[in-house]
């Protein structure tokens, strides 16, 4: 797919790297090393940290930010660990989350769909704290009501609320990577 000059945001790296976690994205060199270690990428070729890096530094703000394409990451960090230049790929993943809830191209809503953060319901919450105290992330936090609430761009979707809730009273919908796995067969 070509390129329009009319898609180019040249700030758009600029505006990676004053995000959380995206400081450290001028540091890349490209070696590929969070490509080749990212079980994502070696399931799903769409989603390459190498690639999404270079669409940062192009400025393809649009394209990047409007694909389902950065909701895959599972937030393992695999590549983190083998980056030589400690550039913390999977932040530069959440510095892109926050951006594309910020400029509206995801809601929180939609990003409850995905399965990429988990939702209580409230009319089943019986006010425990059991979520409060599991969240190793203090995500859940209880309202004025006495309700437990998920802020949905702290949660990880790692899934220990919706397990240890004695009132089943928190969902996670199964997120699209997991169903791109599954139709893999892996």
């Amino acid at each position: 797919m070509a390129t329009k000059k009319t898609e180019i945001y040249p700030a758009f790296s600029a505006e990676v790297v004053a995000e959380p976690g995206g400081e450290h994205l001028n540091s890349c060199f490209s070696c590929g090393a969070c490509s080749g270690i990212c079980p994502v990428s070696q399931a799903i070729p769409a989603f390459d940290p190498r690639k999404i890096i270079h669409m940062i530094r192009m400025g393809l703000a649009e394209r990047l930010l409007s694909s389902d394409v950065i909701w895959y990451c599972s937030g393992c960090r695999s590549c983190v660990f083998v980056c030589p230049q400690d550039v913390s790929f999977a932040d530069i993943m959440k510095a892109l989350y926050s951006l594309a809830r910020q400029k509206g191209y995801i809601t929180d809503r939609e990003l409850v769909e995905k399965g990429k953060a988990a939702e209580v319901r409230r009319d089943l919450c019986v006010s425990c704290l059991t979520c409060v105290r599991v969240c190793p992330w203090e995500v859940p936090k209880m309202d004025a009501d006495g309700l437990a609430v998920i802020d949905v761009e702290g949660c990880r979707a790692c899934g220990i609320c919706v397990a240890e809730c004695p009132a089943r009273a928190i969902a996670l919908n199964e997120s699209e990577d997991e169903r791109l796995l599954a139709a893999c067969g892996m």
